[in-house]
């Protein structure tokens, strides 16, 4: 940034537009909302998931224990990558300004990690960034095992149909996941599935009663996430599940920007970093709907 050019920094507005400004760019919607967020002091984090599902079991006429059969411990660790960005400003802006720069800038990094964030717990390879759900190997639904996350097929070319093959994603999830389940899809999907309807022409969406609060899909809660495919040709532009269950983000709570007027005069640095970990720690929590390829 500098103050004599408009166009590095130069013009720069109160810090209350500065806010209204970031709220109205912030379309960084992520599962980070739905997801299973912890903070961990260390370099990675493990999750410990029974694949069986080992329940109780009833007692027999004799007072023996009834078998419940051996737990298959999947261990999964999440390790934390680092974000990290380092704009700099010149030190007469920041001497001039009538404001808090340093906050301003800090809170513009955070967004900019946001949607960083946002991308990589969908699609991340996992190399060096979050692995998101999406990079998992993904089997259709009746031939699902523990590693893998199944898909419905939409059975009608390359489209989403009349809606039939959602019920079909709904309850291809087993029951106690489907509780506190949530559609995610991005808006061109959204606005597509805004104008299903069923034979009596009622539209299968249904808009929040509340400000803020998200709009249903066949009575579940809808995430607009920008980062999920579109709806095209052997694509899986919806995702249905408990991701509280299915996927867990594990951070670092602080998000650190160090200042440095030493390394760049008459610049000053600033070096913001963040760290953070995703990936799928319950296969059995998430289900996907895949456009048919033709």
């Amino acid at each position: 940034m500098s103050t004599a050019i408009n166009s590095d920094g130069g013009y720069l507005v109160d810090p209350q537009t500065a806010e209204t400004i970031k709220s109205s760019l912030n379309t960084t919607a992520s599962i980070r909302q739905i997801a299973n967020v912890v903070n961990v002091d260390a370099s990675a984090f493990d999750v410990l998931v029974d694949q069986n599902d080992t329940g109780a079991g009833w007692a027999n006429e004799t007072g023996s224990a009834a078998e419940t059969g051996t737990p298959t411990i999947e261990r999964i660790s999440i390790p934390l990558y680092e974000l990290n960005a380092m704009p700099k400003v010149s030190q007469r802006l920041l001497d001039d300004s009538a404001f808090d720069v340093d906050a301003w800038l800090a809170g513009r990094i955070a967004e900019k990690f946001a949607r960083a964030e946002a991308g990589a717990f969908i699609a991340g390879d996992g190399n060096d960034k979050p692995r998101g759900f999406l990079d998992h190997t993904i089997v259709e639904d009746s031939t699902w095992t523990w590693g893998n996350l199944g898909y419905v097929p939409s059975g009608s070319g390359t489209g989403i149909g009349d809606g039939d093959a959602l019920i079909d994603v709904v309850y291809a999830l087993n029951a106690p996941y489907r509780a506190k389940s949530t559609f995610v899809m991005n808006s061109k999907t959204a606005g597509a599935l805004r104008k299903l309807k069923d034979a009596d022409g009622r539209h299968l969406w249904a808009d929040g009663f509340a400000f803020g609060e998200p709009g249903r899909l066949l009575g579940y809660p809808v995430l607009i996430a920008e980062d999920m495919p579109d709806i095209e040709a052997d694509s899986y532009p919806i995702a249905f599940g408990d991701f509280t269950a299915g996927y867990t983000i594990a951070e670092r709570p602080d998000l650190r920007v160090l200042r440095d007027p030493f390394s760049a005069k008459p610049h000053v640095l600033f070096y913001a970093s963040k760290r953070v970990g995703g990936d799928v720690s319950d296969f059995a929590a998430i289900k996907l709907l895949r456009i048919a390829v033709s």
